[in-house]
């Protein structure tokens, strides 16, 4: 096994072993190689449009906020609002004459 350099960084890599059968926890390398091939892509690439379809999937899209805002700060956003300009609907679908 090659010694390595203290002073290199650690590899960014892992090991990755295909299934010997598909499953709901893994694929063949046959399966891999066809998905590639469908997508146009190579084995690798597909492995990460898998992954990243899962972490889509699976991993929150946002930072988690601080829950609901207090009264303070819906008290700070309605002042600081625009008021909307009050106007009046006169519709002609009922009629107002008496008769």
């Amino acid at each position: 096994m090659p010694s390595r350099n203290p002073t290199q960084a650690p590899s960014n890599q892992i090991a990755f072993r295909y299934r010997p059968t598909d499953s709901s926890t893994g694929v063949t390398r046959s399966t891999a190689q066809r998905l590639a091939a469908q997508l146009g892509v190579d084995e690798t690439q597909a492995i990460h449009l898998a992954l990243h379809a899962l972490a889509v999937q699976v991993l929150p899209q946002y930072e988690a906020d601080d829950g609901a805002l207090t009264a303070t700060q819906l008290r700070q956003i309605r002042a600081s609002a625009a008021k909307a300009p009050t106007k009046s609907v006169r519709s002609s679908l009922f009629g107002t004459d008496n008769t």
